[in-house]
């Protein structure tokens, strides 16, 4: 009755159950920790220019290329159970169809991921900047400097445009920040729109509306922002 295979299997499953609730404690214990962040936006230079989606492409199409400033703090997102965070922004602006008067066009613009001090060596880095890092971290498993951004004129790393190959002149176009945070144990969680105990929701992180401009000519005379 009790024989070696028997035996084996008792034990693993003994073992896979105490592993089971150590890291259920493990994922309970980030809502033990406050969640403040918070972000400021806003574009700096924007552009409506024309192009092909490739190569082969006759036909062109129209590509909005928005820079933006960002003042964000992100740090409280970064505890000992933070594997990296991914930090994003995205231009919004309502549809103009009748047919989806109530949908939402999304395109993002720029994204990052920020590693925690115990996952440095999982970032995709020259060895000088992991050095300088892990300098940094000083063993650490929280690093209160990581989570805070400032970027100024950033240039997006992606440009967006639309299905319809038109996005000159649109109207009512915001910048969100968003983020979302990658565990060592747990479930992924983004940004919230409501508070829940002691995560909070975001402070701010949404821009001014503003207007994306004609399409620039090539010999036309390189505007001043007026953002």
């Amino acid at each position: 009755m009790y024989n070696s295979l028997t035996r084996i299997q008792n034990v693993f499953g003994f073992f896979t159950t105490i592993a089971f609730v150590v890291a259920a404690i493990i994922a309970a214990s980030d809502f033990t920790a406050p969640r403040t962040p918070s972000a400021s936006i806003k574009p700096t230079n924007v552009q409506v220019v024309k192009g092909r989606p490739h190569y082969y492409s006759s036909k062109k199409e129209e590509y909005a290329i928005i820079k933006f400033s960002l003042d964000a703090d992100l740090s409280s997102l970064f505890t000992w159970n933070t594997k990296q965070l991914f930090v994003y922004v995205t231009a919004e602006w309502p549809s103009t169809s009748s047919s989806s008067s109530n949908q939402t066009n999304k395109a993002v613009i720029w994204d990052a991921i920020i590693t925690s001090p115990s996952s440095d060596h999982l970032a995709n880095i020259g060895p000088a900047t992991l050095k300088k890092l892990r300098k940094s971290a000083g063993g650490k498993s929280i690093d209160p400097s990581r989570g805070k951004l400032s970027l100024k004129n950033q240039r997006p790393k992606y440009q967006i445009t639309h299905p319809s190959g038109k996005v000159a002149n649109t109207d009512d176009v915001t910048l969100h920040v968003h983020y979302n945070v990658q565990p060592w144990v747990g479930m992924l969680t983004w940004n919230q729109d409501v508070d829940m105990a002691l995560w909070k929701r975001m402070a701010a992180g949404i821009s001014k509306a503003f207007e994306l401009p004609a399409v620039k000519k090539k010999d036309e005379p390189k505007a001043k922002s007026k953002y």
